[in-house]
C-alpha cells in the first residue's frame, strides 16, 4: 500500500512533528508532546491537520430519500447549512462508518467520513444507490481540512476573516468564508469536546490557511497538535472512535448511541430490522466507562474480568491528561454494567481493580 501525504506534510516536518503512518496517511502523532498539546486545546487553542478525512458529495433530486435509506439518523430533520451526526450500517446492524452530514440544500449533501473508511464507504454508497436519481462524488483528494479547537478558537479565526463567526452556531456551517483570500467552508464542529471550527479549503490553499491560523494564534498560546492528543481529547469528551467504540462488530446501540438511530423515521434504513430486534430483545453487551482503582494504564484490547470470568474488553484507555486518572471505555456483559460495580482489568496478565463510572468523564463537555 502506498502511504499518502496530506498537503500539509512539509509543514509538519518543518515544525518538528513526529510522523507516523495512520489510516494510510503520514501524519504527526505529536510535536511538543501529547500533554502540552492536549492542555493547549482545553485551555487556549490547538490546530490539527485533518486533510486525510474523506469528503463524499451526494447530489440530485433523490439525495434526501437516498440518505434516509442509507443512514440511521433522520436527515430530514435538519435545515440548510446544518450538520448531523449519523451511522451508516450493514444489514446486520454493524457499522460501516460514523460521520457528519452537511446539508447544502435538499439536493446536495456533503458527507465527511473517516479516512480509513473512505474507499469502503464510497463503494458501499455506490453499491446501495439502487434507482435513486443521484450522483455520488468522492472529492477527498481535492479538499484540505484543518480543525481549530479550544476556547480561544473564535477569537483567533475572527482575526483572519470579515465573516461574523459568532453567527455560526454549533453544528452549522458557512460555505463562503474568506480566510486570507481563500474561499473556505467553515463549520462549528470538532472532535475534542471544546468549541472550535473545522475549515475546508481547496488542497492547494490549505497551507496558507494553516500557517495563517498558527500566526494569528501565537499570542493566545496556540499549538499545532497531533493524533495523540486528538484521541485523548475525544475520549475524555465521550466521543466514539470507529474501530474502538463502534465497528462492524459493535452496533451503535451497544456503543450507547441509540440517540442517533431513529427507528421512528418514516423511511426504512439499512440495518433497521436487525437493530430494532437487538433493542427489543435487550442488549447483551454495553459500553461503559471505568476508573482504575489500582496502578496501571488500561489499553485498547485488554480483557475485563469479574469473579474470574471474562466479561469483555477495553475499547479505549488512557491516563487522562485533564483528570489525572487512569480511565477507559469497555464493552462488557450488560449484567455487569451497573454504575459502581467493580471489575478487574487485566494489565500485563495481572488483574487491576476498576470501578464502572459514567462515560461522561468531563462533566462540562
Amino acid at each position: 500500500m502506498v502511504v499518502k501525504k496530506t498537503p500539509l506534510y512539509d509543514e509538519h516536518v518543518k515544525l518538528g512533528g513526529k510522523i507516523v503512518e495512520y489510516a494510510g496517511w503520514f501524519l504527526p502523532v505529536q510535536y511538543e508532546g501529547l500533554i502540552p498539546e492536549h492542555e493547549a486545546v482545553r485551555n487556549a487553542a490547538g490546530l490539527f491537520d485533518v486533510s486525510h478525512m474523506g469528503e463524499i458529495f451526494v447530489k440530485g433530486k433523490d439525495a434526501l430519500a437516498y440518505l434516509q435509506y442509507l443512514l440511521t439518523n433522520d436527515i430530514a430533520s435538519i435545515e440548510n447549512n446544518q450538520i448531523i451526526y449519523t451511522f451508516m450500517c450493514y444489514p446486520d446492524g454493524g457499522v460501516v462508518d460514523d460521520f457528519l452530514v452537511y446539508k447544502y440544500d435538499d439536493e446536495e449533501y456533503l458527507l465527511v467520513v473517516n479516512a480509513a473508511n473512505t474507499e469502503k464507504d464510497f463503494k458501499w454508497m455506490i453499491d446501495n444507490k439502487k434507482d435513486f436519481n443521484i450522483i455520488i462524488e468522492n472529492q477527498s483528494d481535492q479538499i484540505g481540512e484543518v480543525a481549530l479547537q479550544g476556547p480561544k478558537s473564535e477569537e483567533i479565526l475572527q482575526k483572519l476573516t470579515d465573516t461574523d463567526l459568532s453567527k455560526i452556531k454549533p453544528f452549522y456551517f458557512d460555505r463562503n468564508v474568506n480566510i486570507l483570500g481563500v474561499e473556505c467552508l467553515v463549520s462549528r464542529t470538532g472532535y475534542t469536546g471544546e468549541d472550535g471550527f473545522e475549515v475546508y479549503a481547496p488542497k492547494d490553499d490549505i497551507v496558507k490557511v494553516w500557517n495563517g491560523i498558527l500566526e494569528a494564534g501565537k499570542e493566545y498560546g496556540i499549538k499545532p497538535c497531533g493524533l495523540g492528543c486528538r484521541d485523548t481529547l475525544r475520549f475524555e469528551a465521550a466521543m466514539p472512535l470507529y474501530g474502538n467504540e463502534i465497528s462492524e462488530d459493535i452496533t451503535p446501540l451497544e456503543g450507547g448511541l441509540k440517540f442517533f438511530v431513529k427507528f421512528e423515521k418514516e423511511e426504512d434504513f439499512i440495518g433497521k430490522e436487525a437493530l430494532k430486534k437487538q433493542w427489543d430483545e435487550g442488549l447483551t453487551r454495553k459500553l461503559v466507562g471505568f476508573e482504575l482503582l489500582g496502578r496501571g494504564i488500561p489499553r485498547e484490547g485488554y480483557d475485563v474480568y469479574k469473579d474470574g470470568k471474562k466479561i469483555g474488553h477495553v475499547t479505549t484507555g488512557y491516563m487522562s491528561p485533564t483528570l489525572k486518572k487512569s480511565i477507559g471505555n469497555a464493552l462488557i456483559d450488560v449484567k455487569e454494567a451497573e454504575l459502581g460495580n467493580e471489575v478487574d482489568i487485566m494489565i500485563r496478565n495481572k488483574p487491576v481493580k476498576a470501578k464502572i463510572i459514567s462515560r461522561k468523564f468531563l462533566k462540562n463537555k
